[in-house]
């Protein structure tokens, strides 16, 4: 088993920054990818980015040149660096982690992240 903390998201003005991160416990030699989803009131849950263990990253249109997917493997901690934020970009984030023998995710809790002004 796998569990995965994020950090607590927050209110942020458009245009502005908001650093998430989430730690792996567990058997995390279970786990290559790790990623960041958001689901916003009324929608499906959505791809941000995803990065696996020897840092090969995947974004989303909708945040690629905004947002940032980076990954300590010593700290067993991915981050979510995001940049010009916009309404639209208001979530629950979630944390997610592969497992290597099935591919099947492991999840957070979920963070939310309001961006208004």
């Amino acid at each position: 088993q796998v569990q995965l903390v994020e950090s607590r998201g927050g209110l942020v003005q458009p245009g502005g920054s908001l650093r998430l991160s989430c730690a792996a416990s567990g058997n995390i030699f279970s786990i290559n990818a790790m990623g960041w989803y958001r689901q916003a009131p009324g929608k499906e849950r959505e791809l941000c980015a995803t990065i696996t263990r020897g840092g090969s990253t995947n974004y989303a249109d909708y945040v690629k040149g905004r947002f940032t997917i980076s990954r300590d493997n010593a700290k067993n901690t991915v981050y979510l660096q995001m940049n010009s934020l916009k309404p639209e970009d208001t979530a629950v984030y979630y944390c997610n982690a592969v497992q290597i023998a099935n591919g099947l995710p492991y999840w957070g809790q979920g963070t939310q992240v309001t961006v208004s002004s």
